[in-house]
């Protein structure tokens, strides 16, 4: 059976629920209550399994908070001997409009920190990266508040919607690969 790592990144801790920053935790949380699994306290991370025909998926919420992402996704791909190759990272962006979804084989950090942390602590930019647009309706200045702020309740629909399209394509990953699930979805 082969080892898939979904990585959704985020901050611990109840003030950060909720928040554009923890879209990734979001969309696993998500994905746990469609198909009914359960995070568990883990090391470094909370941590589920989800087996989709012959693959295995391992997911995990790091609890290293944001801009040490790196060391949980680091562990995990180690102690399951998971390759690059299988890994996809879930983020946020406030480069993409709220709820646009892009997905990219690799690629750099694009100034994200949790993305900074994934790199420097695999050493590689070779995994698939699942980026969550949150947007960038914010005055100059206020960018940290934008990132770690509440959604607004128009924001809220558009956000559950697309985070049930985000499972799709992570199924669409682990079953078929990233051009494939890339073809398919990036046109959205």
């Amino acid at each position: 059976m082969q080892n898939y790592l979904i990585a959704g990144l985020g901050n611990i801790g109840d003030e950060y629920n909720d928040t554009r920053h923890n879209i990734g935790f979001f969309v696993l949380d998500q994905f746990a209550l469609k198909e009914g699994f359960v995070f568990e306290s883990a090391r470094y991370a909370f941590k589920s399994e989800f087996k989709l025909k012959n693959k295995l998926i391992h997911f995990i919420k790091p609890t290293t908070y944001m801009n040490l992402s790196g060391k949980a996704v680091r562990y995990w791909m180690a102690k399951l001997d998971i390759p690059i190759e299988n890994v996809l990272v879930i983020v946020d962006d406030i480069a993409l409009p709220t709820g646009k979804l892009r997905l990219r084989s690799k690629g750099g950090d694009g100034g994200h920190n949790g993305l900074i942390s994934v790199i420097e602590e695999t050493a590689s930019d070779n995994f698939a990266r699942l980026r969550f647009g949150i947007g960038s309706d914010f005055p100059k200045g206020y960018q940290v508040d934008h990132v770690l702020g509440q959604w607004e309740n128009d924001e809220k629909k558009v956000v559950k919607e697309k985070a049930a399209l985000a499972m799709d394509i992570v199924k669409l990953f682990v079953l078929e690969g990233t051009e494939r699930a890339m073809t398919r979805y990036n046109k959205n």
